[in-house]
């Protein structure tokens, strides 16, 4: 329904109260027409670059069969490129994607023991806890006890100590084991590589 058209609605007649035209879809805010500043520097392919009235530059990139991009807003006046627009918003997109493929989020990963953990699962989890660390991650190790464990909390202490010995040529530590309910631990963040 076209803005300020009338509509029937039971008896009555009215008006639709919004005077405006709504913004069309796919509407590209930096493209051609749509860019709202009076004049801008204009790139073009072959180098060359000019200041002209925003219509002049739309009106001589339609002549070339490319589009007027807007690259940099900000400057004085906006800078603009003349270029094809599809290619321009897939390049972005590449560059975007590679910039995310690159970056490495640090996670948290945990390992628990018990006070009386076995020897060998103990190894089995310093080996896990070893590999976190050379991944780039940090490790919070755990002891949790359970009923009247909780009594030798210097045994979770003791277990805490050696590991965090035993990884000290992968990681730091970032505090002394803390006890938080049932549970004590520590967070062992990876060493930086030189």
């Amino acid at each position: 329904m076209k803005s300020g058209a009338p509509f029937i609605l039971g008896k009555e007649e009215h008006i639709d109260p919004r005077p405006f035209i709504p913004r069309p879809k796919g509407r590209r805010d930096n493209v051609n027409q749509f860019i709202r500043a009076r004049e801008v520097r204009v790139v073009f392919p072959d180098g060359q670059v000019e200041v002209l009235p925003t219509p002049v530059a739309v009106r001589r990139a339609k002549e070339m069969d490319l589009d007027l991009v807007l690259v940099s807003p900000t400057a004085d006046p906006p800078v603009a490129k003349v270029i094809d627009y599809g290619e321009y918003a897939y390049q972005q997109k590449k560059r975007q994607h590679e910039a995310k493929k690159k970056q490495h989020v640090m996670e948290l990963k945990e390992v628990k023991f018990r006070p009386n953990t076995d020897e060998h699962d103990y190894g089995f989890k310093r080996n896990h806890a070893v590999r976190f660390l050379q991944e780039g991650n940090k490790v919070k190790a755990t002891v949790a006890f359970r009923g009247r464990e909780i009594t030798h909390a210097d045994l979770g202490r003791g277990l805490l100590e050696k590991l965090v010995l035993e990884v000290s040529e992968y990681g730091v530590v970032e505090g002394r084991p803390r006890m938080e309910g049932r549970l004590m631990h520590v967070i062992i963040s990876p060493k930086k590589a030189k």
